[in-house]
């Protein structure tokens, strides 16, 4: 009768720890962005983190270190025809996206290892393309990270910053 009791008794609590963590949201979800700009259609990969109240550029994203450019897995960055992007030409494939941030200017990261964890691995001799951008400050808080397609470029908005890429 013990052993009984015992093995429901786990197996009840196997059941309940399971269900708890079940039903918790992942911290930075998986997200995507896509959108056609000319005749190519582009695909964003990320995993969006949220802000929870922290110090963000400069502090969580330190500047001037490569950033994978969300959370978890890299950033991919997927074209299905060749585009320029800041005027530079990139052939059509799957890129890992990558940044560098600091205050005043960011350098956009292409990168031919798109399949990677975060940026521990990434190589600057494996980058297929670099161009610098301007940030700019945005209007409100945006608590999740994340990307757009627009009409003619590419646009990360997290906290209270935006950074565009031309692409055409």
């Amino acid at each position: 009768m013990k052993r009984i009791l015992l093995g429901l008794f786990a197996l009840v609590a196997i059941a309940t720890t399971t269900n708890v963590f079940a039903q918790q949201p992942p911290a930075s979800p998986a997200s995507s962005a896509s959108g056609k700009i000319g005749n190519a259609t582009i695909t964003i990969n990320y995993g969006s983190p949220s802000v929870k109240g922290r110090a963000i550029w400069g502090e969580l994203v330190p500047y001037g270190k490569v950033w994978r450019t969300g959370a978890n897995k890299a950033t991919t960055f997927e074209t299905d025809a060749d585009i320029t992007v800041e005027g530079h030409p990139l052939k059509k494939g799957k890129y890992g996206l990558f940044t560098i941030p600091e205050q005043n200017e960011w350098t956009i990261v292409f990168n031919k290892t798109a399949d990677q964890w975060g940026s521990f691995n990434y190589k600057q001799e494996d980058d297929v393309l670099r161009v610098k951008v301007k940030p700019s400050a945005g209007k409100e808080l945006v608590e999740s990270l994340k990307f757009e397609v627009g009409k003619n470029n590419v646009t990360m908005k997290w906290e209270k910053l935006s950074v565009s890429f031309g692409v055409k």
